[in-house]
């Protein structure tokens, strides 16, 4: 799983960005106003059309200006009304009966439960709400109108910008209370789901190997699939290891000669880390700079790979490392993939000897560098050390890490891979520093939020497309938009070429042909057809990308799962976005509905 590693400040992505909507926006009223300057002097002539034109843009313009809250606060209840008489608590009946059946299929003791369960409410709830605001959105104003409802609303004086607006308000906060009670449902399936305890007595503690008799080891009851190793030192105090990526507290009573082990609820499933990202580049294995490691054959180029037993090495430089942030240390979470190029004895998995890597730091001035960390890594899965204050030289000497080996609030940290023959697979966002953790409570509203936004983007369309088009169609359009603003960072990609295949009718060909996705095509004139096709497609994907909103950017449900905080700044990014397409939207809704013959 990617997670976004950078985050542009507002600072930097706001100028930019207006000026981006500017253009887009601009550039799509002008042609608006052609296109209706050519339809009116084709009717009446250039002079007249002209007058037309200047008459209805200032006619818009006071319409859109003279707004009356009053009368949009009354048809936004109505718009509230009218979903409530829509059954819309149907929805939220059909997603309590998924909660409720949804303990039979989720399974609290597999491997990753916190990121299964937040996973299934976050998807669940967006699925729902998403379906509940496209038929809201599109099939009102169509309904409206084929009922003759309307017709008593625009007899009286409302402006039809107002009506607009009263339908965006309306099914919004009708949407939003929704929201709310679902999310507040969800966490407490969540927290339920995940809750679990388990029991340890004195019969399971033995002496611990290598101790002397000073340790005692065991392990605890079978909870949801899983126990806790549990180490008692010599002073009473007790040490539960991780599992499933949690732990418990462990309290210690004694009643007489007799001690009673209590175990609490789990700690850290439900987490929200704030994690801090450096720069990576890497070594090859001659330890010379190399933009990438070298590439095993997966087909995924995500991540690059070192090879083991060499000078190859995947180097991370963060920046504004400080002992303030950072008083104990540095507290690193790395997951990094293990490729194998020997298993050694694989009849018994528990058999297969781990792969060791190093972990080390360097000053990046002086070029002072010392190895923190040997550990084994875990394939595909989070691993945390922690690189103390004091470090140990080979040559006996003692560093401190602020003094000795960070520059200016800059320090790289070296991973290598040790045994000859194997590989370490990395990205940039596999390796960072977790500096605190955020309120998971507030974390999971934000993911929600998200939610929200992509809803009221939903009904914005929605409403746009019942203001010209019929029931049916309104909602077909909507859902094209909205299956196309999901795909939009694809249809990008597609029409610049950076898809591996080609465009749609070059990746057709290679389908009926078998033709593999990397080799070229035969040279020919389909081959040539094809790509002319294509590159005339491309300005088309281009286009929709532009002007579709990138439905996937506003879902958080992947940082919620996988438990990393969603930045305040991303948040403001994704509201100005939203206010950002939701203006011309709400224009050209008013001019469609304007045009459109009402009760008349």
């Amino acid at each position: 799983m990617v997670i976004e590693t950078e985050i542009l400040p507002l600072s930097i992505w706001l100028p930019w960005g207006l000026l981006y909507w500017l253009a887009v926006v601009g550039g799509a009223a002008f042609a608006a106003v052609l296109v209706g300057w050519l339809v009116a002097a084709l009717r009446s002539g250039p002079v007249a059309a002209l007058r037309m034109t200047g008459r209805t843009l200032a006619g818009g313009a006071a319409d859109l200006v003279l707004i009356s809250p009053r009368r949009v606060w009354a048809l936004s209840w109505l718009a509230v009304k009218e979903s409530i008489r829509r059954r819309v608590v149907v929805v939220f009946a059909v997603f309590v009966l998924i909660l409720l059946f949804a303990g039979w299929f989720l399974d609290p003791g597999s491997n990753q439960p916190a990121r299964l369960y937040l996973s299934f409410v976050l998807t669940a709830t967006s699925y729902l709400v998403l379906l509940l605001a496209l038929f809201l959105s599109s099939l009102s104003l169509p309904g409206d109108i084929k009922n003759k409802t309307l017709h008593t609303v625009v007899t009286k004086p409302v402006r039809p910008s107002e009506i607009v607006l009263g339908r965006i308000l309306g099914f919004t906060a009708m949407g939003t209370f929704l929201l709310v009670i679902m999310g507040l449902v969800s966490y407490v399936f969540v927290v339920r789901g995940l809750s679990h305890t388990h029991t340890l007595t004195g019969a399971d503690l033995q002496p611990a190997e290598q101790s002397a008799g000073d340790q005692l080891s065991g392990r605890t009851s079978r909870v949801h699939q899983h126990r806790h190793e549990v180490i008692i030192d010599v002073a009473g105090g007790g040490r539960v290891k991780m599992e499933q990526g949690h732990w418990h507290e462990l309290t210690i009573k004694k009643s007489g000669e007799r001690s009673i082990y209590q175990l609490g609820p789990p700690k850290g499933l439900l987490v929200a880390r704030v994690p801090v990202y450096g720069k990576l580049h890497f070594k090859d294995r001659t330890g010379k700079d190399a933009e990438k490691g070298v590439n095993v054959g997966d087909e995924w180029t995500y991540r690059s790979y070192i090879e083991g037993g060499s000078l190859a090495a995947a180097v991370w430089t963060f920046d504004g490392v400080t002992e303030a942030k950072f008083p104990d240390g540095l507290p690193l979470e790395l997951t990094i993939e293990v490729f194998r190029t020997y298993k050694g004895d694989t009849s018994d998995p528990e058999d297969i000897p781990g792969i060791l890597g190093s972990l080390a730091v360097r000053n990046p001035k002086t070029g002072e560098m010392v190895e923190a960390k040997i550990f084994t890594a875990k394939d595909f899965a989070t691993d945390l050390q922690f690189i103390p204050r004091k470090l140990q030289t080979a040559d006996g000497r003692t560093l401190d890490l602020f003094r000795d080996l960070v520059a200016d609030g800059r320090v790289e940290i070296w991973l290598r891979c040790l045994p000859r023959a194997q590989y370490f697979g990395a990205a940039q966002p596999d390796l960072y520093l977790r500096a605190h953790d955020a309120s998971f409570k507030v974390n999971f509203a934000k993911g929600y939020l998200g939610i929200w936004f992509q809803m009221v983007l939903v009904i914005g369309i929605g409403v746009l497309f019942s203001t010209f088009l019929s029931g049916p169609v309104a909602v077909m359009a909507t859902l094209g938009a909205l299956l196309g603003g999901l795909f939009s960072q694809f249809m990008a990609r597609l029409a610049t070429g950076e898809v591996i295949g080609g465009g749609p009718f070059e990746a057709f060909i290679r389908l009926v042909t078998q033709q593999n996705l990397v080799s070229e095509m035969e040279p020919g004139l389909r081959t040539t057809v094809a790509q002319m096709l294509d590159v005339v497609m491309g300005y088309g994907l281009w286009a929709a990308a532009a002007v579709l909103p990138d439905f996937g950017s506003f879902s958080f449900a992947d940082y919620v799962a996988y438990g990393f905080d969603i930045s305040p700044v991303l948040m403001l990014q994704c509201a100005f976005r939203v206010l950002a397409f939701l203006l011309p939207v709400f224009v050209a809704a008013y001019f469609f509905l304007k045009m459109r013959e009402v009760a008349k």
